[in-house]
């Protein structure tokens, strides 16, 4: 691989690892329900945060992601792989609120 390639990847990887992050923040909440004295800005603004990224930016960077790897992995410019991993990738952050209640319904048992 190439040294480009390696350190790009690695940036994609530590970013939808943060997207996952704020996705899943609304399930993982604590369990007394109460947050802590003086955090409410902060909730504020990652759940702001979160509902941007989520909402229509999301869908249209999803949107251009698609199209432009289904339109490189037709032309042989990048690895089936490759490309199977973004619309997974895609799969996954629409979905990881509903993800993380499955799991924790099951962790529950209820």
């Amino acid at each position: 691989m190439r040294r480009g390639c390696v350190s790009q990847t690695i940036s994609v990887r530590s970013g939808f690892t943060l997207l996952m992050a704020m996705a899943a923040s609304p399930v993982l909440g604590q369990e007394g329900g109460a947050d802590p004295q003086g955090s409410g800005v902060i909730i504020n603004a990652v759940n702001w945060l979160q509902g941007t990224l989520l909402g229509t930016v999301a869908t249209v960077v999803a949107v251009i992601a698609v199209a432009s790897v289904g339109f490189m992995m037709l032309t042989g410019r990048i690895n089936w792989r490759h490309g199977a991993v973004v619309i997974i990738g895609c799969f996954v952050l629409f979905g990881a609120a509903s993800i993380v209640a499955g799991i924790r319904a099951a962790a529950t048992g209820g």
